[in-house]
């Protein structure tokens, strides 16, 4: 066994997207979850298999947002996505018949093939549950599971709100008990947004670490000559450990190994390529388009040069660039340990779960073929980060800089000219929730539920998802339908407070509308005495 360890982390989360209105075209809203079962969630899940029934050691952290975990959790979706893949197969089988004596032929059948055994997985093999499914795993000692904030929001933007922070910390650890069973050792900071206070929030709900980004460690008056390659403690012996900064570059920077020529190219996708009238019964007959996954041109392509894709060449090349990551990492390692005179280096290395098949195709290739090389290798091994910190209480002390892995390490692409105008709205309900705590403390009956859709409202509007997803144009128009839709809603609650006037069946509609967190207690915006 090594003394190097290598923690990896995968970070899945998405905002609260749930559209299952029978006259609409849900498939244009819920893609975005779809897409993340088909080609991130359900092919993890057979890796893990694989590597399993071989008896091949790995060890991952695994963030899955409350959010994204009542959706996958839901029966309506659940039953949507069951149809969504049998219109894909459907459209498959058009496609062989298009395809016909084409050089595209092969890349139809096997992107069709691809289809039907996903189907197959999520009905026969994991009963249609995905968290249920990485929970076995976790109880198995390969996954740690590890919480995040309720909505994944950005927590500095409430620094000078501690009860929203506490709202937003509790209600994600509760609602990762609700699933998982257990409240974890850790706690994941979305966007890893850091500010002083907050080592005090996560200690006193029983959290023993947190990841921060590579300059709050580096950035500090008093980081240590071990720098990101060993654990910390703050001042309440919360352990900190610092991101590798070049990871997200390896993987999807410019020059990245998901920008090879050889890769699948995820930009051209026949739902956007093909005619309305050959795939209009796929889109019922919608003007809407979106992506499919029958795509069959390689990152050489553009757009008057289409160069088709070769799975066997790209899965020589996942190979190549495994070995390259490997390499890499125990470069690093391997200098780090030249400096820390005996101790063991370690690096915390995390991955977006859309990098993973959704952004990079053969992301989850890649990613088994790192695991197989660092057990034949065996430079290092991989750890679990709760596994880490069992010297927790004589650890270097450390006062983190404030920062973030968002934009330029302030998070500033969460305010910037695409989304700034939502931070007044929320806060301002944020501040108007807290002083309702205030004035009713002790409500029960319809007054309790009026204030429990509040408080829900309220962590809501404060997702982190809203703002990048206006930053990224993914969704905008929906995004801010979406958005005021929580605002509004919120204030029409705080003023029939205000009046003492409610209206059961709009209260009723709302509960139905949005039946995330259905134990939330409103009482988490309450002030701590």
């Amino acid at each position: 066994m090594s003394n190097k360890k290598l923690a990896l982390i995968i970070d899945a989360h998405q905002g609260f997207i749930r559209n299952t209105e029978k006259d609409s075209n849900f498939t244009v809203e819920n893609n975005l979850l779809f897409t993340a079962i088909t080609e991130t969630y359900i092919p993890l899940l057979n890796m893990f298999g694989r590597l399993e029934e071989e008896n091949i050691s790995f060890k991952f952290g695994l963030v899955l947002s409350p959010a994204l975990c009542f959706i996958l959790d839901d029966a309506q979706i659940q039953k949507q996505y069951l149809d969504h893949l049998d219109n894909l197969i459907a459209l498959g089988k058009s496609e062989l018949k298009r395809c016909k004596g084409t050089e595209c032929e092969k890349l139809a059948a096997e992107c069709l093939a691809k289809i039907e055994k996903t189907k197959a997985d999520y009905t026969e093999v994991y009963g249609q549950n995905i968290p249920a499914a990485f929970k076995k795993y976790a109880d198995k000692g390969y996954l740690e599971l590890i919480p995040t904030a309720a909505t994944y929001a950005y927590l500095p933007h409430y620094e000078d709100f501690p009860e929203a922070v506490n709202a937003q910390v509790e209600t994600g650890i509760y609602s990762h008990r609700q699933f998982f069973g257990e409240t974890g050792e850790g706690f994941w900071l979305p966007y890893q947004g850091w500010s002083r206070s907050f080592e005090w929030t996560l200690r006193s709900y029983g959290a023993n670490y947190t990841v921060l980004d590579a300059r709050s460690i580096l950035f500090s008056k008093d980081c240590p000559e071990t720098g990101i390659y060993a654990p910390l403690r703050t001042r309440t012996s919360l352990v900190v450990f610092g991101l590798d900064p070049d990871s997200p570059k390896e993987l999807i920077g410019e020059d990245g190994f998901a920008q090879n020529e050889v890769y699948r190219s995820q930009q051209f996708d026949i739902g956007y390529e093909l005619k309305q009238d050959q795939i209009s019964a796929f889109f019922n007959k919608n003007d809407a388009r979106i992506e499919t996954g029958f795509k069959y041109w390689s990152n050489e392509s553009e757009e008057d040069n289409l160069v088709p894709y070769s799975s066997e060449d790209a899965s020589r090349q996942a190979i190549e660039d495994a070995i390259s990551f490997y390499e890499s990492k125990l470069e690093k390692l391997d200098a780090a340990a030249e400096h820390m005179k005996g101790e063991e280096p370690i690096l915390v290395c995390a991955i977006p779960a859309e990098v993973l098949g959704q952004k990079w195709h053969e992301g989850i290739e890649w990613l088994e073929n790192v695991i197989r090389c660092t057990a034949s290798k065996q430079g290092f091994d991989f750890a679990l980060c709760k596994d880490l910190i069992a010297n927790q209480f004589s650890l270097p002390k450390i006062n983190p800089y404030p920062c973030s892995s968002n934009g330029l390490g302030y998070g500033e692409d969460l305010v910037d000219n695409s989304n700034s105008w939502m931070i007044r709205y929320v806060r301002k309900a944020t501040e108007r929730m807290i002083d309702l705590t205030e004035r009713f403390p002790a409500e029960d009956s319809l007054k309790e539920r009026l204030l429990n859709m509040a408080a829900k409202q309220v962590l809501l509007a404060q997702s982190g998802e809203w703002p990048m997803m206006l930053h990224d144009s993914i969704l905008s128009d929906y995004v801010n339908e979406q958005f005021k839709d929580e605002i509004l809603s919120f204030t029409k609650v705080f003023d029939a407070l205000a009046s003492n006037t409610v209206s059961t069946e709009w209260l009723t509609n709302c509960e139905k509308k949005s039946p995330l967190f259905p134990w939330l207690n409103y009482r988490i915006y309450c002030k701590k005495k």
